[in-house]
């Protein structure tokens, strides 16, 4: 990781640092919601709470908005094409930096205390390093009908991976594990899946990083339209086909998160394009000033650093001083809206630490 302070950048789409902010944001809500109520035993919010299995909350939009806007943020990088080694020494390091970070924030835990926790080789910034990894490459040597055939393919094979028996039983995609994706996972993780069990598997598991690829593609495309300048239009309506047609094909392929399913790629990143296509629209078009634009930029212009700090601090919602404002609301205005006081406040102090760092201009690159 480095920071690079003062430097000249190209220019940046405001939409995209916007949509990448308010994905950040959305991933430390949920997960300090989740934290609060698994650790602290408060109540909160349904939608706060990834579904259980099939279903989507907005919990479950959230790291799959990221996984598209990694993508989105490929073709408005660099217009380079073709892959000499130079260039793929360097997208290989630093989906390694990313992968490594990954392995760091998955294995706090572990770290502290190795000998009652089991290290964990996959997590959220693992499947993004892999992702990116992926449609990067794709992007440097294929056009985007190929990568957008590759994208179909892959989700239509992978909905034939979930579907095939698996050494031991036959697949049933409404039963956690029950599939050959979960088998892989047991296979070749072992005791190192995050839900254990027999039937144990990873959420962030190994092929379920192939819809996640998918994703990226899809994300990839609407880098290349934004880039072109072709209009908000096109991405809403992209948007509202892919939402359509994951509604439709989850009534077959049930959309579950943890196996990120393809009818799940297609729901979740037709609601990101549905709000990308609004964002470019008020934002790089009519320059609009949309309220909270200054707050969520802060988040995406250093998404990566937003994420793990919220990670490493997440301590600090157990504190007694948080607890003190969320016992006096809970008679007030009941206690899942309370829980959301701390959350709220947790939030702040992340976003004090990430608007001085774009005050300071740095931007800290992994």
């Amino acid at each position: 990781m480095a920071f690079d302070a003062g430097l000249a950048k190209p220019p940046r789409l405001a939409s995209l640092d916007v949509l990448r902010g308010l994905t950040i944001v959305g991933m430390i809500l949920v997960n300090s919601a989740a934290y609060l109520h698994y650790v602290s035993g408060y109540d909160v919010f349904p939608a706060l709470m990834h579904s259980r299995w099939a279903g989507f909350t907005l919990a479950d939009a959230v790291f799959p908005a990221f996984i598209f806007m990694t993508g989105v943020s490929i073709p408005l990088a660099t217009a380079e094409r073709g892959l000499n080694g130079v260039g793929l020494r360097r997208l290989v390091v630093r989906t390694g930096r990313l992968f490594l970070l990954g392995l760091l924030v998955s294995n706090i835990y572990w770290l502290a205390t190795p000998e009652s926790v089991v290290f964990r080789p996959m997590g959220v910034l693992q499947r993004i390093a892999l992702a990116f990894l992926a449609a990067a490459v794709l992007y440097r040597l294929t056009g985007p009908r190929t990568r957008l055939t590759i994208a179909v393919v892959v989700l239509l094979l992978y909905w034939l991976l979930c579907l095939a028996p698996y050494p031991g039983g036959a697949a049933d995609l409404m039963k956690p594990g029950a599939s050959l994706i979960a088998f892989a996972d047991r296979a070749v993780l072992g005791v190192h899946t995050y839900v254990k069990g027999p039937l144990g598997y990873d959420p962030e598991g190994l092929l379920g990083t192939l819809p996640a690829i998918a994703q990226a593609l899809i994300g990839v495309a609407a880098g290349e339209w934004l880039a072109a300048r072709r209009g908000a239009r096109g991405l809403a309506l992209a948007g509202a086909l892919l939402l359509a047609v994951g509604i439709a094909w989850g009534f077959a392929f049930p959309v579950v998160k943890d196996l990120w399913t393809s009818s799940y790629v297609l729901i979740s990143s037709g609601a990101a394009l549905l709000v990308l296509a609004a964002l470019h629209q008020a934002l790089d078009v009519k320059l609009w000033r949309v309220p909270g634009r200054g707050f969520l930029t802060d988040f995406g212009v250093n998404a990566i650093f937003a994420y793990v700090l919220h990670e490493l601090a997440s301590i600090i919602l157990t504190a007694h001083m948080l607890k003190i404002p969320y016992a006096a609301a809970s008679p007030v205005v009941g206690t899942k809206t309370a829980a959301l006081i701390p959350v709220a406040i947790f939030i702040a102090l992340i976003w004090s630490v990430v608007a001085y760092t774009r005050r300071k201009n740095w931007i800290v690159k992994v």
